[in-house]
């Protein structure tokens, strides 16, 4: 074989490398750390065979992740619900959108005063989230408990000011999610995420005094921007989050205090 040839043959060879190299693409992913980053990590060695290398970036705060999604650091995040995201952009409009429905987390009251929510004393101090939606999560929630009742029709977008009956006099504190875990030392109780209570070791199905049920619209979604919805290798880790194997690991791992909603 003449130089000239070898060298086109090596050429060629490289040329082949470098572009199965390109196809191997790359995902960037904000998400809160349990369960989402666990869950993600999960799922690492099935894009890999799919050619797809995850990036997980890891978040302590519900405002940053969508900041970083919109502003093109991030190629998706998985930590939000859909009436958090609507809310979300309802002030900073990021032309962000759902790509799937991943897992529930079920919203709890948690107390280390009382056991049951019928002990809570009159007067008593509840903390809850400061974020509109999840704020009115938390009073649908109270609502449900038969603690509170909450004018007709407030529905996700239900604030303290709809409060029409509130028998015990309960008294509010609002704080931003992340604080709500060690708030528990100076209050009767409070509405903790589900994300927060776990990684403070707080078990949803065994601490909780009362929790929503497997019916919440309040889903996590996996999202991106308008710009990356058709992005084939997006596609791929919503299949891999939504597959068989992640259902029997989110089960097994969180033993129903994540409910997959797939």
């Amino acid at each position: 074989m003449s130089t000239t040839i070898r060298f086109r043959v090596l050429s060629s060879l490289l040329l082949l490398a470098l572009a199965g190299q390109a196809s191997a693409g790359t995902l960037r992913v904000g998400a809160t750390p349990v369960p989402a980053g666990e869950l993600l990590d999960f799922v690492k060695p099935l894009l890999a065979r799919q050619g797809v290398t995850l990036i997980v970036r890891e978040f302590s705060d519900y405002v940053q992740p969508n900041v970083a999604l919109g502003e093109g650091s991030l190629d998706a995040n998985l930590f939000q619900h859909q009436p958090y995201l609507d809310a979300f952009q309802q002030n900073r409009p990021l032309n962000i959108v759902p790509v799937t429905k991943v897992y529930l987390p079920p919203l709890g009251l948690y107390s280390k005063r009382v056991t049951k929510v019928t002990e809570l004393r009159r007067g008593a101090t509840l903390a809850i989230p400061n974020d509109p939606s999840n704020g009115a999560r938390a009073l649908l929630l109270l609502e449900r408990a038969g603690l509170i009742r909450l004018k007709p029709g407030a529905g996700v977008r239900a604030n303290l000011t709809d409060i029409v009956s509130n028998v015990k006099q309960l008294r509010f504190r609002e704080l931003e999610a992340a604080q709500l875990p060690r708030s528990l030392a100076d209050v009767d109780a409070a509405i903790i995420n589900t994300n927060y209570a776990l990684e403070v070791g707080l078990n949803p199905t065994q601490d909780a005094i009362f929790r929503e049920g497997p019916n919440s619209v309040y889903v996590n979604i996996l999202a991106t921007t308008r710009s990356q919805r058709n992005n084939p290798d997006l596609k791929k880790l919503a299949q891999a989050l939504t597959s068989p194997e992640a259902k029997a690991w989110l089960l097994k791992k969180y033993g129903g205090s994540i409910i997959p909603a797939f």
